[in-house]
């Protein structure tokens, strides 16, 4: 295998696109579209996400300390993508994407997105400025999912909502699973969703 070598830069894909909901206590409210977003705890539950301090909702997440994270699906890639392009400056990102607030549990100035299956609210608890991007780091304080996506036995089905990513300047489904976490080290003959017997290596 041949390799080039490239200066230093963000290569690592692929990403979840999310569209972020953030409001300021004035009333003001905008949704911006992140990808440069992830987990930092399990206990407690935290996330990050990573915004320009130019961009519009930057002060509004600042001044009210909250937002919330929404997972869109593939049928809502054309409102993902718009949110990321346009700014809230200029026109109601609501309005034009066909979009419905919905109320947040925990937070008082962000409400959720309706159409997305898995709303997570978030409080910030410390703000890093490293440079072209802050990033705020936040505590889960509640996460709410679409019952559409239980099963029968109550198990959330979130890989069956049509998922986005993002890489490399596209938005893409996912995939076809091809095992379940920890399928590498199971007993061998023991069957996994993709129907694909275990070995070892």
């Amino acid at each position: 295998m041949s390799k080039q070598t490239w200066k230093p830069g963000n290569m690592l894909y692929p990403l979840p696109a999310v569209m972020v909901r953030v409001g300021d206590k004035s009333g003001k409210k905008n949704i911006l579209t992140v990808a440069w977003t992830g987990t930092i705890c399990t206990n407690p539950a935290m996330v990050y996400i990573s915004v320009r301090p130019t961009r519009y909702s930057y002060q509004m997440i600042k001044e009210s300390g909250e937002f919330v994270i929404n997972l869109p699906t593939q049928r809502l890639a054309w409102a993902t993508d718009y949110c990321g392009v346009r700014s809230g400056r200029d026109v109601d990102k609501w309005k034009e994407c066909g979009l419905h607030a919905g109320k947040s549990n925990t937070l008082q100035y962000a409400p959720i997105i309706g159409e997305c299956p898995v709303n997570i609210e978030c409080k910030v608890t410390e703000i890093k400025e490293l440079g072209s991007h802050h990033m705020f780091l936040a505590e889960v304080t509640s996460v709410q999912v679409e019952q559409a996506y239980l099963n029968d036995d109550n198990k959330f089905e979130l890989n069956q909502s049509g998922l986005l990513v993002y890489s490399h300047g596209e938005y893409l489904g996912l995939g076809k699973s091809l095992g379940t976490f920890g399928y590498s080290v199971k007993k061998p003959g023991k069957k996994q969703k993709n129907g694909r017997a275990n070995r070892k290596a």
